[in-house]
């Protein structure tokens, strides 16, 4: 939700966000309007309800004609304020539907324009050399780490099992990402994946892609796609200690409709319904929102480097963040089956959108109530097991095991194919 100050001083700002978020210019204009809007009717309002006051405090001194004025006004006041009242009401509605219609203020540095316009930072890592690569489904289906085929025939499309080395696999990954969260300070969560809409509302996932979150209409929950969601929600609210960053790191079922996307990744695990993920998430003083998400990107990249995987980081261009981003960066590992990076991490500042929706405060140094900054980011989730199992791959049908994940499968270096 927009700053209303920094509305009125600067919405030249607000309008030059929208611009290279190739939206319309007249979302800001429109708040523009509905905020005079409500201070006028809160203006209206508020001086009917001190004449009210004040004519009450005089109808005890007054009699004869003086009384009857008094009561005529009174009785007409009475009606007036009523409807002022009422009219403040819708105006504070209409400026709320308003503020959630404007998405965040990009953050000075954010590429311009959409999907294809991000800045790619660096790469890091040397992609293997592969004849012939497999993809991750081949090989996950030789070793019995994935079944596709049962999963369609239990759930429908896009939802698979893990099992064997593959349940192994994805069990090491998350413990091995929440062991790291843990070693820098995080509080580890496992978060419930059922939330009130006015959580997922507070965290900005109802509006551009509701499609994409799944709704249960009998008792109007959301299954949750990040757990950013219980994350962000779980201090709303409240005023909270600030002196330094309040860092947690949840573990939890992600949950995506992946509506629009027919046709689209349709073969393996890389875009599915249901996923697991260990996700990074920080509540931080305003000024210290970004160092806070260069931490946020380097400890993804520490993990990105435990599994040994060649990757690059992109800069995403302001049309493709999230309504309640400011700044995203992405992390995307090399894939070799399809001879180009795929995205396994985002990390997002979020600045103060969501801590203002969901009223998550802190104190300054003066004792004064000001709104907290969140940010997250990717720590591991399902995904990564494709860059893990193709880049990997061995001539014999076999996966050589990354150093950092051995301790979880038993010790084991290498992942033989399955027997028949």
């Amino acid at each position: 939700m927009i700053d209303l100050r920094l509305l009125r001083e600067n919405p030249d700002l607000l309008r030059a966000s929208q611009r290279a978020r190739g939206e319309s210019e007249a979302t800001v204009d429109a708040l523009l309007a509905a905020d005079s809007d409500r201070r006028e009717a809160v203006a209206r309002f508020e001086a009917l309800r001190a004449e009210q006051k004040q004519l009450g405090k005089q109808m005890p001194k007054a009699s004869g004609a003086e009384r009857d004025a008094l009561l005529a006004r009174t009785k007409e006041l009475s009606q007036q304020v009523k409807e002022a009242e009422s009219a403040a009401s819708a105006a504070d509605e209409a400026l709320r539907r308003a503020q959630l219609a404007v998405p965040n203020l990009i953050e000075e540095g954010a590429p311009p324009g959409g999907e294809d316009d991000f800045v790619v930072l660096r790469e890091v890592g040397a992609r293997p050399d592969i004849a012939n690569p497999r993809d991750h489904l081949e090989i996950g289906e030789a070793l019995g780490a994935i079944d596709m085929e049962r999963g369609a025939k239990v759930s429908g499309s896009r939802f698979y099992y893990l099992t064997g080395v593959g349940t192994l696999l994805q069990l090491g990954l998350l413990q091995l990402a929440m062991q790291q969260a843990v070693e820098y300070g995080f509080t580890p969560v496992i978060p419930p994946v059922l939330v009130k809409p006015e959580s997922m509302e507070g965290t900005g996932f109802l509006g551009a892609h509701a499609s994409e979150v799944y709704r249960l209409e009998a008792d109007d929950l959301y299954l949750v796609g990040t757990s950013e969601v219980p994350l962000a929600a779980y201090h709303s609210g409240e005023i909270l200690n600030l002196d330094q960053p309040q860092r947690y790191a949840g573990w939890s079922s992600c949950f995506r409709r992946e509506a629009g996307s027919h046709g689209k990744d349709v073969r393996g695990i890389l875009r599915v319904h249901q996923f697991d993920k260990v996700e990074m998430f920080s509540y931080v003083r305003p000024e210290e929102a970004h160092d806070e998400h260069q931490r946020l990107l380097a400890w993804e990249e520490e993990m990105l480097a435990k599994v040994e995987i060649p990757y690059r980081v992109i800069d995403v261009a302001a049309g493709d963040l999230g309504s309640s981003a400011a700044r995203k960066f992405d992390c995307e590992a090399w894939v070799p089956s399809q001879g180009r990076y795929r995205e396994v991490t985002s990390t997002s500042n979020c600045t103060t959108f969501q801590g203002r929706r969901l009223n998550i405060r802190y104190r300054d140094a003066d004792g004064r109530t000001q709104t907290a900054a969140t940010l997250n980011g990717t720590l591991a989730t399902t995904r990564w097991l494709i860059p893990i199992l193709e880049n990997h791959q061995q001539p014999d049908g076999s996966v050589r095991v990354p150093k950092a994940l051995q301790p979880f499968l038993g010790g084991r270096d290498v992942l033989e194919p399955a027997k028949r």
